[in-house]
């Protein structure tokens, strides 16, 4: 992947990802499902210009979508990086 913005998608903002940034300095990231955790770190240190320290993901399939009619689809799969940020340094996400 080419560009860091093919490998981040956008920040996943909930409770439970603010609870873990404010507790552990983790930041919880939408990732391009084929990104891998060197690619994940790369991007994430040339798009914050901090030091990343480790990376864990974790891959999710696309739930299953009705509509009105009997037609069935599925939502994408998706794949989720919770990025850890090096002793030292820290990022204000307000």
């Amino acid at each position: 992947m080419n560009d860091i913005y093919d490998v981040i998608r956008k920040p996943r903002v909930s409770e439970k990802a603010t609870v873990l940034h404010e507790s552990t300095g983790e930041l919880v990231l939408e990732v391009a499902v084929k990104a891998t955790k060197i690619e994940i770190k790369q991007a994430v240190q040339k798009a914050l210009g901090k030091k990343v320290a480790s990376v864990r993901t974790a891959n999710y399939d696309g739930k299953e979508r009705r509509k009105r009619t009997k037609d069935a689809g599925t939502a994408p799969a998706w794949k989720k990086a919770y990025v850890r940020l090096a002793a030292g340094e820290s990022l204000d996400l307000v």
